[in-house]
């Protein structure tokens, strides 16, 4: 380390002499100006990083802009505070200053370093630069200083590692490895590879520093994983795969809602996590390894790390490990939300992929109605049960937007009562097309099931409290008496209770149709829904080999295409680009082939001459001017 020991009088006299003198010229004054300020230091702005290991590499990654001054403010207002945490990346990290750590709040993540750098390093292999610890990084701004202000370089500086540093000048800064002794071998530092280059300050190395997350969080969404610890086909984890869902949300919202971010009148959505899969293998797999055989490990590890999670879920035993560690961390997560965020006040909707949505969808359809609830949703059924039954043959009509065939029926003396027993025989021998007699089928089936469940409920309100279980928690069978338009064949279990309703449930390639058609359900009433849950979204790629439909379960007498969700980008689905490059590729392919065939035919049937005398030379000639020349199609080509 370097003191700057007469800095100040070097400083001084060089000013001095500097100093612009009634003898002196102008350009030498203003020579000695420009002096004096390229000498001038100026400090060097930190940024804090972190450091997360990527296939057992160390990679360091800046904060972004927001959560670099925030630590960088707390870091200069604490220096005699031992114990400061500071939340950054939106409230799911906490940084120790202390400490120099960052770990996870909602959720098991191992520790990383924290530093607060300054000067950085690359090598030839490195494909990003690497900070250097703090107290070294200090060693190096104070021998710049010194460079600096007495204009004095090729100062070297050595690491405790026996790396040596040379400042040669502002623009170039080299990191030499441990030097070597030579030795009898002839081993010399000149065959030490190729120096490193060093770079002071964040501003001169290639790094993408975000600016940050919005404050503000209007929705929070819990996102359940399905089998295996991997979520996708690059192997990631849940954290992994919900950090890039966040990051695509944080993208769409500033790319279509800038505007509206910029005067806050939206936030952002809030995505965490939810993992049982670490919870159901704790004891289960020592099991596991007792029985497995040792050939083809690989496979069989793998096995039992992912396929296995459906059996796990099928049995009474590990069904209730799992729901009850999706409702408890649910739970958990939310209550250390709002703790965390007492000013939030959005909604909160739930998302499972796999097996994931299967869990979900079971423990929603096992939470209880609370008694406004259910009060206040038999009697909007009993408000809609009899307005259907008043409703004149023409407004049935035109409600199902078939006011043209208002004449058919009343030449038939058609009225309400019976078009409910009306067959689609006997509509289709009234000359009623197709078309409309689905809508008219459908209506009727609707308007039975609301009778059917206006029965149910007036049977159960009779019976009083003699049918009504003891237990807190409700179990399949209840599942089935209270909710009569599906019925689940679930695993016995308890389901717990969730502590909030969520607004929406999303499915993502999920195989809950097949699960309910393997439990005996052919069908799902149209007027069934979750409990607690307003909306449903069954969301599937087209090429998910565990993805199935639900649609067709609740309307099974009409077919239709699933809604394509349009590209958030603008462009086609990545199925259909393939389909089209492929048709396209397969066409160019076509054409070349049959042109080269084509070719090949005219070139194998063309008719030849026989040789001829040379008197008659002059006749072949007049005879080849007069034949037509064949001209080639475009785009054909020569086999």
């Amino acid at each position: 380390m370097f003191v700057p020991g007469n800095i100040m009088s070097t400083t001084e006299q060089q000013s001095t002499e500097a100093s612009p003198s009634a003898n002196s010229n102008s350009s030498t004054y203003y020579e000695a100006v420009e002096a004096e300020a390229a000498n001038k230091y100026e400090p060097v702005s930190p940024h804090w990083f972190y450091c997360r290991m990527v296939d057992s590499r160390e990679k360091w990654i800046p904060f972004s802009e927001q959560d670099s001054e925030k630590l960088e403010t707390a870091y200069q207002s604490s220096k005699h505070c031992k114990e400061l945490i500071v939340p950054t990346e939106g409230g799911r990290y906490d940084v120790h200053l202390k400490k120099r750590v960052r770990y996870a709040v909602y959720w098991e993540e191992a520790e990383s370093e924290v530093r607060r750098c300054t000067w950085f390093y690359k090598g030839d292999k490195d494909n990003r630069y690497i900070p250097y610890p703090e107290n070294f990084s200090e060693q190096l701004e104070d021998t710049y200083m010194i460079c600096v202000t007495l204009d004095e370089w090729k100062k070297k500086l050595e690491s405790p590692n026996r790396e040596v540093i040379i400042l040669h000048n502002p623009k170039l800064m080299v990191h030499y490895q441990p030097v070597t002794v030579t030795d009898d071998w002839g081993v010399s530092p000149a065959e030490q590879g190729r120096p490193r280059t060093v770079k002071r300050g964040v501003d001169n190395i290639s790094v993408e520093i975000p600016h940050g997350e919005p404050t503000q969080i209007d929705h929070l969404v819990f996102v359940v994983h399905g089998i295996g610890p991997a979520c996708d086909i690059r192997f990631r984890s849940i954290v992994q795969c919900v950090n890039d869902f966040r990051s695509v949300s944080l993208n769409m919202l500033s790319a279509h809602f800038k505007k509206a971010q910029e005067q806050q009148r939206i936030g952002r959505v809030e995505f965490i996590p939810v993992n049982w899969h670490s919870t159901l293998h704790t004891g289960v797999d020592v099991n596991l390894e007792r029985i497995t055989l040792p050939s083809i490990n690989r496979l069989r590890h793998f096995i039992n790390d992912t396929i296995l999670d459906v059996f796990f879920y099928n049995s009474s035993t590990y069904c209730q490990t799992i729901v009850d560690t999706v409702a408890s961390e649910m739970n958990r997560i939310y209550l250390l939300f709002l703790e965390r965020n007492p000013d939030f006040k959005g909604g909160v909707s739930i998302a499972g992929h796999s097996l994931g949505s299967l869990i979900l969808f079971d423990l929603l359809t096992n939470q209880k109605w609370t008694p406004d609830e259910q009060e206040k949703k038999e009697g909007l059924q009993r408000l809609v049960m009899d307005q259907e039954v008043n409703k004149s043959m023409k407004d049935i009509l035109a409600e199902l937007d078939l006011s043209e065939y208002y004449a058919v029926f009343e030449k038939e003396k058609m009225d309400n009562r019976a078009l409910a027993l009306c067959t689609d025989k006997e509509l289709k021998e009234m000359g009623i097309p197709l078309g409309p007699r689905i809508k008219i089928l459908h209506y009727l089936r609707k308007r039975s099931n609301y009778q059917t469940l206006r029965l149910t409920s007036g049977a159960a309100e009779e019976g009083g409290d003699a049918n009504q279980e003891t237990s807190a928690m409700p179990t399949c069978a209840e599942t089935s008496c209270r909710h009569p338009g599906v019925v689940t064949g679930q695993v016995s279990a308890n389901y717990p209770q969730l502590i909030y309703n969520p607004q929406i449930f999303f499915a993502f390639g999920s195989p809950i149709g097949m699960f309910l058609t393997v439990r005996g359900v052919n069908r799902i009433d149209p007027t069934y829904t979750l409990p607690t849950c307003k909306g449903f979204f069954n969301i599937f790629h087209p090429f998910d080999p565990v993805a199935y439909r639900i649609e067709p379960m609740i309307v099974p007498d009409v077919e239709f295409e699933p809604m394509l969700l349009p590209h958030h980008k603008g462009r086609k689905r990545m199925h259909l680009e393939l389909k089209e490059g492929l048709t396209r590729m397969s066409m160019d392919l076509k054409n070349n082939l049959l042109g080269s065939l084509r070719t090949a035919w005219q070139s194998f049937t063309r008719t030849s001459f026989p040789a001829v005398e040379a008197g008659a030379t002059g006749d072949v000639e007049q005879e080849s001017e007069a034949e037509p020349s064949m001209e080639k199609p475009p785009g054909w080509f020569k086999a």
